[in-house]
């Protein structure tokens, strides 16, 4: 058993890098020796992960398209959807079927498509097809959302905007500092925010508290384009009175977050390059583009402290300034966001945009 914590430490930094190059879409450039360790690493982790699955998850497909000239992957797939062959007798006779499972207005819907006497030899594209329609229906849902927000928030006049705004930033702060371990609760964030009366409590907490209300309202000002200046400079504004010492600035040391190593400090700047050109490029829904950059940044981890409440103010910047209604994590749901932050990130995205979609269901009815 003396291999053993390098065989787990080894299998860890392999399936960093891959969620890595998976998201961001690149693989990064190294010696052949490298990538041949890398590759046996992989090959084990593989087989590993394979034993472990349970028959649903061997059973939800994943498709990827690559385009060769940006060498970004885009992804047909949103939605969680399980397919799987059925094959039935009638006599003699055999007929196929392709069942697939999703999920609907919070049920899970099961269809079948017949296929005929035998397995057709296209039958991943059917699959693919199928993926895509489930797809376009997702995102006619979240376009749905989209105009419906909109259409509600011309109607307010400037002074009830300005307050509206007010009361997200008072309990998107209590929430996103709280799931970091602040002690500030929802009332004295309140009175912190609005009546500048400060609780018995540390002295850091509130400092985040009152930091994090000015940066979130500044965000939903500035007309900026995401770029490494305006994270770091959120960081910076956020911690300049309670951790100086790593306020804007990336990070120069590993970090771990449980068992997930974060990538070597050499490479943050690049993966921030990579994640950036993402957001700024990317043709897909802005829902899904906000999902994945939060997960992507979430494992590139740049900052030593900090992380997951920049994430979120990245996710909620693409929303807005993309015409959609921001998305609060809630504190007392914490737990199966931590969860999904564990999933792949296909995992993630599909839980972000549930999410998204059960908060945001009264634009649908």
């Amino acid at each position: 058993m003396q291999f053993a914590p390098f065989i787990y430490a080894a299998t860890v930094q392999c399936v960093n890098r891959i969620q890595l190059a998976r998201g961001v879409g690149f693989e990064p450039t190294r010696p052949f020796g490298d990538r041949l360790r890398s590759s046996l690493g992989l090959a084990f982790f593989a087989f590993f992960s394979w034993l472990c699955l349970s028959k649903t998850e061997k059973e939800l497909k994943i498709y990827h398209y690559k385009i060769n000239q940006n060498e970004k992957f885009i992804r047909v797939v949103m939605v969680k959807m399980l397919m799987r062959l059925i094959k039935r007798k009638k006599g003699k006779t055999q007929y196929f079927y392709l069942q697939h499972s999703f999920r609907k207005d919070g049920k899970v819907i099961t269809k079948e498509l017949y296929l005929g006497k035998k397995v057709p030899d296209n039958i991943e594209e059917i699959k693919a097809k199928l993926m895509l329609e489930a797809k376009e229906a997702l995102s006619e849902k979240l376009e749905k959302i989209k105009s419906r927000f909109q259409k509600e928030w011309r109607r307010y006049p400037e002074s009830a905007k300005e307050k509206e705004l007010q009361e997200i930033a008072i309990a998107f702060t209590y929430n996103t500092n709280a799931i970091e371990g602040s002690t500030i609760t929802l009332e004295e964030a309140r009175l912190i925010l609005e009546d500048k009366v400060a609780p018995n409590k540390p002295l850091k907490d509130i400092r985040e508290t009152e930091s994090h209300a000015t940066v979130f309202l500044d965000m939903l000002k500035t007309e900026e384009g995401i770029s490494e200046a305006l994270l770091l400079k959120w960081h910076a504004e956020l911690f300049k009175e309670t951790k100086s010492d790593i306020a804007g600035r990336f990070r120069q040391y590993l970090v771990r977050v449980g068992p997930y190593v974060a990538p070597h400090w050499n490479d943050i700047e690049r993966l921030m390059k990579q994640l950036i050109l993402f957001v700024n490029d990317s043709k897909l829904n802005p829902v899904e583009v906000a999902a994945r950059a939060h997960y992507i940044f979430e494992k590139i981890h740049p900052f030593g402290d900090g992380n997951g409440r920049i994430g979120r103010l990245l996710m909620n910047y693409i929303l807005w300034k993309n015409g959609y209604p921001m998305l609060i994590i809630e504190y007392k749901k914490r737990k199966a966001y931590y969860k999904a932050l564990q999933r792949t990130e296909d995992g993630f995205v599909n839980y972000l945009i549930r999410r998204y979609v059960s908060v945001h269901k009264k634009y649908m009815q």
